[in-house]
Formats: C-alpha cells, structure tokens, sequence
C-alpha cells in the first residue's frame, strides 16, 4: 500500500509565486501521508514564450530544479515534477528533429526522497490544435521539440510511467510503458477547459481500464484564465476504471491509498495484456 497525491494549482505569470504555491500543498499532501506527489505541467512557467531562455536558466539548478529537490528531500517523498522546458542533457538520446536547432523539450522530472533526479521524460505528443469550441490555436512544436522516448522509473510506490497532457489520446504509448512494467502512470497535465470538460476524466479512466494500471492526473485549474483556459478535475483513478479521489476547479490536492496487489490481481483474473495481437 502507498499514498499518492494529485496537486491542482492555478498557474500565475510569476514563476516564484508560483513555486510558493506549491511548496503550500506539498507540505500540506506530505502531512497528509502522500509518498508520491504529481505536480501539474507548465504550473512554473505556463504560457512563456521565450522557453529557450528559460531552458538555458534552468539548466544546471535553475530556480524550479532546485525547488523540487529541496521539496522532495524536505518531505522525504518522490515527486512528479510537473513540467519544465529543458535541453536535452549531455549524453542523452535527442530526437533526429533536434539536431542542431534550440528548441527545447516539454520535460517531466522525477525526484527521489533524497532530491535527486532519476527519471526524465520528454513529452513526445505536442499539442498543435485549433479548438473548434474556441477558436483558440495551440502549436507547442512552434516552442518544443517531440521526444522519442518511453520512460518507466522504479520506485518505492510502484513502476512509474511517465506522460504528459496530450499524451492522453495516443493509448500506444501507456501499452508500451505497461509492457515496460509500469503501475502508476502519471499524467502532468494543463488539458485546455473546452476539451478537459469533455474528455479528461474519459480519457484518464480508459488508460486505467485498458493497462489495468492506477492512473494519476494533475492538471492546471483556470477556467477563466483569458487567453488560455484550463480545466482542473485532477484525478486518481483505479486500476477498474474507479475514481478513487478528484477534485473540480479549486486549488489543492486529493490523495488515495493504492495496492499494487490489487494490479496483479487484476492482471491475472482479466489478462487483457497478454491477448493483444496486433503489433
């Protein structure tokens, strides 16, 4: 058994108010029992434009890098660090688009109770859309280039997937990071308020149900924001499609207790990853 967190927060343009928000929740999900804690993605730095200089700030211990460590080891927890725009590290796998341009990538951290990061995931669908219901376009390829990669991370809690936002809709990358041995896949979210109202719990609760894994999503909440809105609605769901915890449009944090019994079981008495056929 082991308790995660989902935290909701509303993004503002400052990027230290913003951290001081969240540092309020965690401690307040640490006091709560939370072991694993997922942030919601872009909450640092939503809708800045210039994420090549943020990239660069932020690339050895940038302002939210060293926040997350601190926080982490502070309330000895892991923790999902939502999302920040990063360059791929030295050493690492780039994209073939990636070579010799600046763009970054849209990267989730995970951090251990120690502070230390042990996972980064690259967002590999980017968000390039015209919302009927709006009017309002999105193109994060114009700021980010798409990773290629699945990460599953150990950990105390589980084996975690790691997605973001947009990721929800493609179901191919949460059946590779089940067949990597994922548990827990998380979702750092800023899903827009026009599609989350109509999709975001579905969609969190067909990937639990399809990979028979419990799935956590954390997402930005501001209905009313005036350029780009979001939804809200954090969620945890069980590995059976349930909801186990959610919340609607405040800021704050669910949490819920998860059995990693209960997956195996599940996976053993309805053995749906086993009778896939296509590739």
């Amino acid at each position: 058994m082991a308790k995660i967190a989902a935290i909701q927060l509303k993004s503002s343009g400052q990027p230290k108010a913003n951290l001081d928000a969240a540092a309020h929740v965690i401690g307040a999900a640490a006091r709560a029992g939370a072991q694993l804690v997922v942030l919601p993605e872009h909450f640092v730095y939503y809708n800045v434009r210039d994420t090549q200089a943020v990239a660069k700030a932020e690339a050895a211990k940038g302002l939210a890098r060293q926040f997350f460590a601190e926080q982490a080891k502070q309330h000895d927890l892991w923790l999902v660090a939502g999302t920040l725009p990063l360059f791929a590290e030295p050493g690492a796998v780039k994209s073939p688009e990636a070579e010799g341009t600046a763009k970054p990538y849209a990267t989730s951290l995970l951090y251990n109770a120690a502070g230390h990061e042990v996972a980064a995931y690259r967002k590999i669908h980017l968000f390039d859309v015209k919302v009927q219901k709006t009017g309002k376009r999105y193109c994060e390829s114009d700021r980010y280039h798409h990773g290629s990669d699945p990460v599953v991370a150990p950990s105390p809690c589980g084996k975690i997937g790691m997605s973001v936002c947009y990721d929800l809709r493609f179901a191919e990358l949460y059946r590779q990071l089940t067949a990597q041995g994922a548990e827990i896949l998380v979702a750092p979210s800023a899903f827009t308020a026009a599609t989350g109202q109509a999709h975001w719990q579905l969609l969190l609760r067909a990937r639990a149900v399809e990979n028979l894994s419990y799935v956590v999503g954390a997402n930005l909440c501001h209905r009313d924001h005036p350029k780009k809105p979001t939804w809200g609605g954090s969620a945890i769901i069980d590995p059976w499609g349930e909801v186990l915890a959610e919340m609607d449009s405040e800021e704050g944090f669910i949490i819920a207790d998860i059995d990693l019994a209960r997956v195996k079981e599940l996976r053993q008495n309805m053995p749906v990853l086993e009778h896939h056929r296509l590739p």
